[in-house]
C-alpha cells in the first residue's frame, strides 16, 4: 500500500529528529546502565524529556498540520523545566547531563521565529549551561564544550526554520499568482467572447434581416447578403479560436472599415473621421474593440440613423468619441457587460471612459489614453 505524501513527510519529520537525539544516549545509556542517583526519576524524566522535545519540533516544522503557537508554547516551557530540572539534579553523575539544556535551546530556536525572541533565548540557556556546570564543579573544557555546542546547534535549527518559513510563503505567493492567472485569464476569455459575439451576432441578425426583406423582390442581392452572413460566420469562427488561445489582436483602421460596412447594412449613415498618426498597439487594440463595442451599441439599441466615428489627438492624448442621433434617454443606461470590459481594458493603460446620453437626444461613447502609455501587468488581455 502506497503511503500518501503527507503521511511520508510527517514519518520522514520524525526519523529526522529522533536521530539528531543522538548526544542524549550519553544520559540515556548512564540510565539504563543504573549510574545514576536517583535512577527512577531520572529515567522518568529523560522519557518525558524526549517526547516533549519530539512533540515541538516535528510541529514546529509540520507546514501542513502545526500544533497552535500557544499550544507549542506551554510544551516549551514544560521542556525547559523538565530540562533544567534533569541537568541540576544529575550534572557531575555519568553521562553528560549538560546535553538536555542544549536541546531546550534547540527547540526554541525552532519555535521562536523572531530573533528579538530567540537571541535572549539563546543567551540565557548559554548562560544556564555555564551557571549549572559550575555549580557542579565541571571543569572549563566540558563547559566551553557545551555553550559552543549549544550555539551552534540552535543557529543551526533557527537557520533552517526561517528557511521553511520563506519556503513556505514563496509556495503561498506561487498560489496565489496562479491563482490569479486563472482569474485573469477567465477574466480575458470571457470580455474577448462577449465582445466578439456580441458585434458577430449582431450583424448576423442585421444581415439576415435584410436577406429576408430582399428575398421577395431582388433575390440576387439577398443571396448576395446570405454569403454575407456565412463570411462574417467564418470570420467569427476563427476570432473565438483565437481568443481561446490567447493570440487576438483588434486592428483599428480593420475595425472601422467593419463599422462602416455594418452601419451601413443597418441603414445608417457612418461618418469617420480619423486625424494624426498611427497609434501605439496597445491604444490601437484598445481602441478598436471600443469601435466595436460603441457600433454594436448603436446598431442593438439606438435607433439612429447616423453615427459619428471620431479619432483625434490632443497633446500626449488621444481620444475616440462615437457619437448617434437617436433616441433621447433620461437618464444613463447600466453598463453592460461590454462597457465594463472595455473599461477594464482602458484601466490598463491609464485612460477613461465615459458612456453618456445627450440632452438632444442620441448617446456619446467616449475613450481616451495617453499616447506613449505602457500597458500595466494587472489586467492587460
Amino acid at each position: 500500500m502506497r503511503i500518501s505524501e503527507r503521511r511520508a513527510e510527517q514519518i520522514s519529520g520524525v526519523i529526522w529528529a529522533t536521530v539528531w537525539t543522538w548526544p542524549l544516549l550519553g544520559p540515556g545509556g548512564a540510565v539504563l546502565g543504573g549510574r545514576v542517583h536517583p535512577l527512577v526519576p531520572a529515567a522518568v524524566g529523560l522519557v518525558l524529556f524526549m517526547v516533549l522535545y519530539l512533540v515541538v519540533i516535528v510541529s514546529a516544522f509540520n507546514e501542513r498540520r502545526p500544533l497552535p503557537v500557544r499550544t507549542n508554547l506551554i510544551l516549551l516551557a514544560a521542556l525547559s523545566v523538565v530540562g533544567l530540572s534533569l541537568s541540576a539534579t544529575y550534572t557531575g553523575q555519568p553521562e553528560g547531563w549538560l546535553t538536555p539544556l542544549m536541546y531546550v535551546s534547540v527547540t526554541g530556536g525552532a519555535v521562536l521565529l523572531k530573533p528579538s525572541q530567540f537571541l535572549p533565548w539563546l543567551g540565557f540557556w548559554c548562560l544556564a549551561t555555564i551557571a549549572v556546570g559550575a555549580l557542579h564543579d565541571q571543569s572549563s573544557s566540558v563547559i566551553g564544550a557545551a555553550v559552543f555546542g549549544t550555539v551552534l546547534s540552535t543557529l543551526l535549527v533557527f537557520s533552517v526554520r526561517q528557511m521553511v518559513r520563506l519556503i513556505r510563503e514563496l509556495r503561498a505567493t506561487q498560489r496565489a499568482l496562479a491563482d490569479t492567472a486563472v482569474a485573469q485569464e477567465r477574466l480575458r476569455f470571457s470580455r474577448d467572447l462577449h465582445d466578439l459575439l456580441g458585434h458577430t451576432l449582431s450583424l448576423m441578425v442585421v444581415k439576415a434581416e435584410l436577406a429576408r426583406r430582399l428575398a421577395p423582390s431582388n433575390p440576387d442581392a439577398a443571396a448576395r447578403e446570405a454569403g454575407d452572413i456565412e463570411v462574417i460566420g467564418r470570420r467569427a469562427l476563427a476570432e473565438v479560436r483565437e481568443a481561446v488561445t490567447g493570440y487576438r489582436e483588434r486592428i483599428l483602421a480593420d475595425e472601422l472599415d467593419g463599422a462602416r460596412a455594418a452601419l451601413t447594412d443597418a441603414g445608417i449613415e457612418p461618418v469617420v473621421r480619423v486625424a494624426g498618426p498611427s497609434l501605439p498597439g496597445p491604444v490601437d487594440d484598445v481602441f478598436a474593440w471600443a469601435v466595436r463595442e460603441g457600433v454594436t451599441n448603436v446598431i442593438r439599441h439606438s435607433g439612429a440613423n447616423r453615427c459619428t466615428i471620431e479619432l483625434r489627438r490632443d497633446g500626449d492624448r488621444v481620444e475616440l468619441s462615437i457619437l448617434d442621433n437617436g433616441r433621447r434617454l433620461p437618464v444613463a443606461p447600466d453598463p453592460g457587460h461590454g462597457l465594463r470590459g472595455l473599461a477594464e481594458r482602458l484601466d490598463a493603460l491609464n485612460g477613461t471612459l465615459r458612456a453618456d446620453p445627450l440632452a438632444a437626444g442620441g448617446f456619446r461613447l467616449a475613450v481616451s489614453a495617453p499616447v506613449s502609455c505602457e500597458p500595466s501587468m494587472v489586467g492587460a488581455a
